[in-house]
């Protein structure tokens, strides 16, 4: 007998197959060039160099207080003050050198925009693409000096630049081959990973010879510094040379006054003042702290003349 049309419809019901259970799909990952990637790119950005800013600070804070036998944590600079500070490496040279390293990428388009030949363009492609191929040697020739540093200063961040700089350029698309496979991972993180502590190097090394030039200069110009007078009650003890003392008279509340000195830097009601004429292998610094007893009095240093 033939099937109702009811039953041939249950029939074709019970012999679909069951369905697959559904799995929770991933969260979409956000499509390059989107505004989340853009702010994680410049937040990871930030971070990198707030952090070399502040260790930058810290190397030319060391390096230049360190000139007059002072300890940077002994003085007690905060976070600010360090990243601050380090805003004096951001000298002319420097900034020329972040201007060009930031402007090499897109020179082929600023050239087009200027109408210069496209057959000129084309052989500045060409030498990119050959700098970045030879990387390898860029990093043979920093590892090369690294063991001639004492014969390369003052210009031994040199070394470290290099191998930096090649390491970085291994990852560019000029460097890299049509048809080779890329590189694993784990290699491209430990190649950035050195790249940075490289680059890290080279700006401690910056940052503590700008340090010590500045406290050289600094110290040749002491007569130009704010002048220190300190008025005691009672005669204070300075390691000579020391500077020069007046007794003012019994009846005088401060009855020492001693002059001669130049201000270094003022913390917390302590006053690193050095002695004119102070050098730097023989004479101290002088540490005087602002009491009851002692009355510290800022005047302006010798001024240059004009015309």
């Amino acid at each position: 007998m033939g099937r109702s049309p009811g039953a041939r419809r249950a029939a074709r019901v019970r012999r679909r197959p069951p369905s697959a259970p559904r799995t929770p799909s991933a969260p979409p990952e956000p499509p390059a060039g989107s505004p989340a990637e853009l702010i994680n790119s410049v937040v990871g950005a930030a971070s990198f160099a707030g952090a070399l800013m502040l260790y930058a600070g810290y190397i030319y804070t060391n390096a230049y207080f360190g000139y007059f036998h002072l300890d940077t944590f002994a003085i007690g600079f905060d976070t600010f003050e360090l990243v601050v500070r380090s805003l004096s490496l951001a000298a002319l040279p420097a900034l020329e050198v972040l201007v060009l390293t930031l402007l090499v990428p897109h020179l082929p388009q600023l050239l087009t925009a200027l109408r210069v030949p496209a057959h000129h363009v084309r052989r500045l492609r060409e030498a990119g693409r050959a700098v970045a191929r030879a990387h390898a040697v860029l990093i043979a020739a920093g590892a090369a000096l690294l063991p001639l540093w004492r014969w390369i200063q003052p210009y031994a961040w040199s070394a470290p630049l290099l191998v930096a700089v090649g390491l970085l350029l291994g990852h560019t698309r000029a460097a890299t081959p049509p048809g080779t496979a890329p590189p694993p991972p784990w290699r491209r993180t430990a190649s950035l990973l050195a790249a940075g502590l490289f680059l890290i190097w080279v700006v401690a090394l910056v940052a503590g010879d700008r340090g010590r030039h500045d406290a050289r200069h600094d110290a040749g110009q002491l007569v130009r510094r704010v002048a220190v007078v300190v008025l005691s009650t009672d005669r204070l003890s300075f390691a000579p040379p020391g500077p020069a003392v007046e007794d003012l008279g019994r009846g005088t509340h401060y009855r020492y006054r001693y002059s001669g000195l130049r201000l270094l830097v003022e913390r917390d009601q302590r006053y690193y003042v050095l002695p004119l004429d102070w050098h730097k292998n023989t004479d101290p610094t002088y540490v005087i702290k602002d009491d009851d007893d002692v009355r510290i009095e800022l005047r302006p240093g010798t001024q240059p003349r004009l015309g």
